[in-house]
């Protein structure tokens, strides 16, 4: 990996006009405070990797950019800087449409240092106990979800069975970028309504 990716930088460049400023702004801010993260595209948007774990990411949409740390539910200062926030997307900062919409730069500054604190210390983010009769969803899934409103409030009231034939069919995905392509299509195929084997259901 690299301190500077090519390929975020290209990530950047596709990305809508107002997401720019919010994407560069977050990205130097990172490398300010981390001197040591090196950047990778993984699931299909930008993660800022600090001593071999995730430390961050960002992502950009239509209409909104968002940013959040792996470790979040462990932080204080996260949980101190999002208390009065509307938790109603990727990560828990919001919806970020300007370079405003981001915690203040000491705010940032004491995050990225917690965070780097925590992986120092192997701790690792905590997973749901999966239930009896389901698997548990892959953190990338989940992510996925969390970005498209429709399709995660489909899922979540889906039956396990439903459930599970997605997250099978996703997590024997051979390549990160069959796994991609199968998390677009079922997200796709989740806000229809439609189960995995839709197409060979009985009509």
């Amino acid at each position: 990996m690299e301190k500077y990716s090519s390929k975020i930088d290209a990530y950047i460049e596709k990305s809508q006009d107002f997401a720019k400023p919010v994407l560069h702004y977050i990205r130097e801010t990172v490398h300010e405070h981390c001197s040591e993260a090196e950047e990778t595209l993984k699931w299909g948007f930008p993660h800022f990797i600090y001593k071999g774990k995730n430390l961050c990411a960002m992502a950009s949409f239509k209409q909104h950019c968002t940013f959040g740390f792996w470790l979040e539910k462990e932080m204080k200062t996260m949980q101190e800087i999002t208390q009065d926030i509307e938790k109603n997307s990727m990560f828990s900062l919001g919806k970020i449409t300007r370079v405003e919409d981001l915690p203040s730069k000491p705010q940032l500054k004491k995050a990225i240092r917690e965070a780097m604190e925590l992986t120092e210390m192997g701790v690792t983010m905590k997973k749901a106990a999966p239930s009896k009769t389901e698997i548990e969803i892959p953190d990338y899934f989940q992510i996925a979800l969390n970005t498209h409103k429709k399709a995660l409030n489909i899922f979540e009231k889906a039956s396990p069975s439903f459930r599970k034939e997605y997250i099978t069919w996703i997590m024997e995905a051979k390549t990160e970028a069959t796994r991609n392509k199968r998390i677009d299509q079922a997200l796709e195929w989740i806000s229809e309504g439609k189960g995995r084997n839709w197409k060979y259901e009985k009509k």
